[in-house]
């Protein structure tokens, strides 16, 4: 793949952000075009940068990553990552790509944003990706 997976991270715990960060760092098909240490932060930066992949936290302060989800206007790609195993089945709900359960290695991120990779190559990237992911 020659372009790059333009990614958000929405995370409201600086040190979860900064690990996701250094790990990413190794990706070269990754570029993060933002981080957002809260959900209305999130959906105001997904809507303008319309990414083509999120990583959302779903334990936020003042709304979860699901509310966050029903907000958004532009339909990015979701990988969970959360300390919370009981809200997989939901996440998968909403077309998640990938559900990384907090503390994660590098090597399952690195699964979770290969299946990404994987899904844009397949359907299209850009805003064509809005398109075809199937409406939260």
């Amino acid at each position: 793949m020659s372009e790059k997976i333009r990614t958000i991270i929405v995370e409201d715990e600086e040190l979860a952000r900064n690990l996701l960060k250094s790990f990413l760092k190794k990706a070269d098909n990754i570029e993060i075009i933002a981080e957002c240490e809260n959900g209305f932060e999130g959906v105001k930066m997904i809507n303008e940068l319309r990414p083509d992949l999120v990583f959302l936290d779903i334990q936020m302060p003042k709304i979860t990553g699901f509310e966050l989800l029903e907000l958004l206007d532009h339909k990015p790609h979701i990988i969970f990552a959360t300390a919370y195993d009981q809200y997989a089945l939901k996440a998968f709900e909403y077309n998640a790509a990938d559900y990384l359960l907090k503390p994660y290695s590098k090597d399952r991120l690195m699964e979770a944003v290969d299946k990404v990779a994987e899904r844009i190559q397949t359907e299209g990237s850009g805003s064509d990706v809005a398109d075809k992911v199937s409406d939260y």
